[in-house]
């Protein structure tokens, strides 16, 4: 309705016909609307060089706004996860999204604290909640997606099996078309819906990557592994003050750099090179550090961690090389190796996740998932950040990746690019990089 007909409206106590309180509300409205709706926005100043109170564990979650309905006496079984620690937590993600679409609960997984690719009867099992806070998850994810232990089942005859489709016939469509049929009677009758078969990893994938990344905000670990984590970084800091790189401990910058240059990652890392045809993604340990000590903004002298798995190291020469007033410290030279020896190859993992996590600037390959997902975790940090710029200089707390070149040689910035449709090239890799 146009204001200007509002011909007899009169103030002053004077009297208002129907149509001129009408046009009062309406105006009224207009105005409530406005002053809620739009954004309020303040300056930010971060960078590498101003972020020196950092401490990314810290950062509080964003809440989830949407909410769905979730069955809490109908489940959802899933297989054991496997693979590498990143790798079973898009499994675990996937399945959780899975019985999100099933309006189901999940009932906890097991995942796997040994790594091993062929030998599956190998796999040691390691409860879900020996990693990650059951409690936790439930509390951060209500509703959006819930887990369950198997006490909570009330009657465990009650299973209907549902096979999951393989090969290159199994297309997405059918096993989406799967998903929504068995969300309809008379299967959603049943108490639980064991599916059977391949790694949840392997399923083919119907959600964004900003559903990922809600699951992934949900994962907090145990408080046993997050403190080993707290050794490691406060060890790092201790060298970097002791290298004069600032007097007080909470202030001590370092840079994490997830060095892939292990005997099986190299073998797996060429084959890919073949498969794509494409030259970037193996890296020399000499291009990985000339990368890094290029770095635009950097400021030295400043210890870099490097996260890499020593036992299937060859090349014992990491830590010589590297750029004038770049300090390269790996486990034994750090004093730490023994916080990781006593744990399984997944808890080992996870230490070092969480350090390179907390890192203020964390260099990476962008075909590993265990950087992919790092990055992802930093940039989903940021953007709940108003005002943050999540790239380059900038960035509050920065990621690159080493396998592609950058600005004056340095590695490319990288940025989690949050509104792809599929975990595609988080999971298994791009050289298409996001950093907007």
């Amino acid at each position: 309705m146009d204001l200007s007909n509002c011909k007899h409206l009169r103030f002053f106590g004077l009297q208002l016909n129907s149509l001129a309180w009408k046009c009062v509300a309406l105006a009224v409205i207009a105005l409530l609307l406005r002053a809620i709706c739009l954004p309020k926005f303040s300056g930010f100043s971060g960078g590498i060089v101003q972020s020196n109170l950092f401490d990314i564990k810290n950062q509080p979650l964003p809440q989830n706004s949407e909410s769905s309905h979730i069955e809490k006496s109908k489940f959802l079984e899933v297989p054991q996860i496997i693979w590498g620690l990143n790798n079973q937590k898009i499994a675990f993600a996937r399945a959780c999204l899975t019985a999100r679409m099933l309006n189901r609960t999940l009932l906890m997984p097991s995942l796997s604290a040994s790594l091993f690719y062929k030998e599956v009867d190998l796999l040691k099992p390691i409860s879900f909640d020996k990693v990650f806070q059951f409690e936790k998850f439930n509390s951060l994810c209500k509703g959006f997606v819930q887990l369950s232990r198997y006490s909570e089942v009330l009657n465990g005859t009650n299973v209907f099996e549902l096979q999951k489709g393989s090969g290159r016939k199994w297309t997405i469509e059918k096993d989406l078309d799967q998903l929504r049929h068995f969300n309809e009677h008379p299967y959603d009758e049943y108490e639980i819906i064991k599916i059977v078969g391949k790694n949840p990893f392997l399923w083919h994938d119907h959600w964004p990557v900003k559903e990922y990344a809600k699951v992934f905000e949900c994962l907090v670990l145990v408080e046993e592994i997050s403190k080993e984590a707290d050794k490691v970084v406060s060890k790092i800091k201790e060298i970097g003050s002791r290298n004069g790189i600032n007097q007080k401990l909470e202030s001590v910058l370092y840079v994490a750099v997830h060095m892939r240059i292990e005997k099986d990652w190299m073998i797996h890392c060429k084959k890919l090179q073949q498969r794509y045809n494409i030259s970037e993604i193996c890296s020399s340990k000499e291009e990985i550090m000339q990368r890094v000590g290029n770095i635009m903004g950097l400021k030295t002298p400043i210890v870099i961690y490097l996260a890499i798995a020593d036992d299937l190291l060859e090349d014992s020469s990491i830590l010589t090389g590297w750029k004038q007033g770049l300090l390269p410290y790996e486990k034994k030279r750090l004093g730490v190796f023994e916080v990781y020896k006593k744990h399984p190859y997944l808890i080992q993992s996870a230490i070092d996740y969480e350090v390179c996590l907390r890192s203020n600037v964390f260099v990476g390959n962008s075909f590993s998932t265990f950087s992919s997902l790092v990055v992802l975790d930093r940039t989903q940090k940021m953007m709940a950040i108003s005002g943050a710029e999540v790239c380059g200089e900038d960035a509050k707390w920065p990621s690159y990746a080493y396998n592609l070149e950058g600005e004056s040689k340095g590695p490319r910035s990288w940025a989690s690019n949050m509104s792809d449709v599929s975990l595609q090239a988080i999971s298994y890799g791009s050289n298409h990089i996001s950093c907007r």
